[in-house]
């Protein structure tokens, strides 16, 4: 029987694609890369680009392209077999990364070449793919020795087993829990989409009424609009005790068999242990070995400041917010008061609100826009293709072309479902790179939300907040596709560093807020009406809405991360929520109840790849303020400012250090005063 994971086809075959395919794929893969490496290297008589780097990269690229689907399955289609398959392989995966990272001969390889005549002459993108591969094998463990070798195998193999169970149990936990309700008047206060979105979610369940469940859409919904206070607070509870002692499933029982609070330990521990053996004090500093920042104390120093900017502003955030509240009648505001009253007191303020602006957001407008939007930015064209290998009938497939020339295509999957993981990310099914024939692999992204899907005659309507997730996925997608590296390990997203990633996707969102764009990406779903030019202006006016705390929840997101993994003592190891508590008395305005265990659902930083690295959020937002700065000076669709930063950012990939790019774009190096300009955290000081 064959295995269509072994085919190399131009664009994975989804529907084809079964569980029992996966591990026996993977294994021959793995296998055929090893041969192929020892054959290389018994070869090899000088290395060479040609000769060492280019046959090494050709081989993996096709261990890589059968991966890609796989994975991007489990998390958009995840079943237990699927993830039977998928949980078994990443351990392979691991183990084989490994192997390969403490491969000395190969290692020796690329250092002989490093300092052969040949190095000086690549071009700089070959350069930095050599300079990155001996930075990368030094931080694999390429120097241990014996036991201190086998033991940094061990730590990557149960690490990634970890992450994986991480996010599964996150993924369990929510499912797990949800609840019916028969009487609509329980749901008073709730928007008319989010009803029959909640009706739908009963009937898939074969239930009378109403569903209300941890699904980000259903969840936002009852905590912003729901009149019901105990529903609210039931509902907060759920969610915040996800994977925890504390979570319940949908029938009240426990839920503790999903509880992340011993892997959070065992995978601190192990990080630790990780970076040691590699000669760094702490994770936070083997993070940094491949990002922009320099050292633990830079990373502090940054948020911190950014914090003591913010905090004023936070503080009289919480203030009118709980003012508010007690003038409806609320003496005793909790946590799940906060998003209810936020959205009053948004519409008190501004007369606006995000279910005002959904019907003049239809997703089908929204991404025609968007389309248009950066067709005018950077000279491309985005052409829907009607026939193609799906793994469900809502995703949708595209091609980019630049002067009539196709240079990429994504898939785009939108809305929200069962057995898909929550969150909106961008992934890579395939990077550009010049094979060893010459010819041009174009590059594929996958592009996944989770907007609440179309319900009967009515389409899907997002809120201005999911229009700017859609961005900026979307800016991620571009990062990967436009690049014109023709190198596999420095094209796209590939090589960057992790604290410079998000700036081309916060970029992105800029245009969701500009007067000159926003006509571009909405009109009413019946009438096609433009967004009033009223509302437009209450949208605008409501940009910075308690901004302040929004600031601060992210450094408190950012500080709790870092300081977990630099603080790490293992003689006294740390109790992740003793390090939360602290950072929150630092630095947040609002704190949550005892009960709430966020840490146990922060995917990012125990199952992606953001441990001691969420502070890249606010790093990246610096920079991407002030990038869009010079389109605020220079025009939002200024062709030349757009091909600037196409060329100077997005085609680079991570063939150059991003200060470098950076500079090379802005002509200077970045200045923090227009992120906290677009923030609102500026203005007073200013005036």
């Amino acid at each position: 029987m064959s295995n269509p994971l072994l085919e190399q086809k131009t664009l994975p075959p989804f529907s084809a694609i079964e569980p029992a395919h996966i591990e026996p794929a993977i294994r021959q893969l793995i296998e055929e890369d090893r041969e192929h490496r020892r054959q290389r290297l018994a070869e090899l008589s000088e290395p060479t680009w040609d000769t060492l780097v280019l046959p090494l990269e050709e081989q993996g690229d096709r261990l890589e392209q059968a991966w890609a689907p796989v994975s991007h399955l489990n998390g958009v289609l995840n079943s237990e077999a699927l993830r039977e398959a998928y949980t078994t392989c990443v351990g392979l995966l691991t183990e084989y990364g490994t192997e390969v990272s403490q491969d000395r001969a190969v290692y020796e390889a690329f250092r002989a070449l490093a300092e052969s005549e040949a190095y000086h002459t690549l071009d700089q993108a070959q350069k930095q793919t050599v300079d990155n591969a001996l930075r990368d094998f030094r931080l694999g463990g390429v120097a241990l020795e014996g036991e201190a070798k086998q033991r940094y195998g061990e730590i990557k193999k149960r690490l990634s087993e970890l992450s994986t169970r991480f996010a599964n149990n996150v993924l369990d936990a929510t499912q797990a829990w949800y609840k019916h309700l028969d009487d609509v008047a329980l749901l008073a206060g709730l928007p008319e989409s989010a009803l029959e979105q909640a009706k739908q979610a009963a009937a898939q369940r074969q239930l009378e009424g109403y569903v209300v469940t941890l699904d980000i859409p259903s969840y936002i919904a009852v905590m912003t609009y729901a009149d019901d206070r105990t529903l609210r607070q039931e509902m907060y509870t759920a969610f915040v005790t996800r994977a925890s002692a504390e979570g319940k499933k949908a029938d009240g029982s426990s839920a503790a068999e999903w509880d992340n609070t011993a892997i959070i330990s065992e995978t601190l521990a192990l990080r630790h242990e990780l970076a040691q053996l590699l000669g760094f004090d702490s994770y936070a500093e083997r993070s940094l070995a491949t990002k922009m920042a320099e050292s633990p104390e830079q990373v502090i120093q940054f948020l911190e400041d950014l914090a003591q900017k913010s905090r004023a502003y936070g503080e009289r955030d919480l203030a009118e917010l709980k003012a508010y509240a007690a003038e409806q009648g609320c003496k005793d505001f909790q946590a799940w008061d906060a998003a209810y009253y936020s959205e009053q007191l948004r519409v008190a303020k501004y007369a606006v609100s995000q279910e005002d602006l959904r019907p003049y957001f239809p997703a089908e407008r929204v991404i025609q826009g968007m389309f248009e939007v950066v067709g005018r930015l950077y000279g491309i064209e985005i052409l829907p293709v009607v026939s193609f290998d799906s793994w469900h009938p809502d995703v949708r497939f595209y091609q980019i072309y630049k002067g009539g020339e196709q240079i990429a295509s994504f898939y785009l999957d939108l809305f929200a479902r069962a057995n898909k993981r929550g969150g909106a990310w961008m992934a890579d099914c395939r990077v550009r790179r010049k094979t060893a024939a010459g010819e041009v692999q174009l590059p594929v992204a996958f592009l996944t939300c989770n907007f609440t899907p179309p319900v009967g005659d009515k389409p899907s309507l997002l809120t201005h907040d999911e229009v700017t997730t859609l961005f900026h996925e979307f800016g991620h997608g571009l990062h990967h596709m436009l690049t014109r590296i023709d190198v596999g390990a420095v094209s796209g997203i590939n090589g960057v560093a992790w604290d410079a990633v998000e700036l081309p996707s916060q970029f992105l969102e800029n245009w969701c807020w500009e007067p000159e764009a926003i006509p571009l990406i909405s009109g009413h779903f019946e009438t096609g009406e433009p967004l009033p030019q009223a509302v437009l202006d209450k949208m605008l006016a409501a940009r910075n809405f308690q901004s302040g705390m929004q600031m601060l929840r992210q450094l408190e997101f950012s500080l709790f991360d870092f300081r977990l993994h630099a603080d790490y003592d293992p003689a006294q190891p740390l109790d992740p929520q003793a390090v939360l508590d602290q950072v929150r008395a630092q630095v947040a305005v609002m704190k949550p109840p005892a009960f709430n265990k966020f840490q146990n659902s922060f995917s990012h930083i125990f199952a992606g790849g953001y441990a001691a690295g969420y502070y890249s959020y606010k790093w990246a937002e610096v920079l991407s303020a002030d990038a869009f700065s010079r389109f605020e000076e220079e025009g939002i669709f200024n062709p030349t400012t757009g091909e600037s930063f196409l060329r100077e950012i997005l085609e680079q990939g991570g063939s150059r250090p991003p200060a470098e790019l950076f500079k090379n774009f802005r002509g200077r190096a970045p200045s923090i005063e227009p992120l906290l300009r677009h923030s609102g955290i500026a203005e007073e000081r200013s005036a």
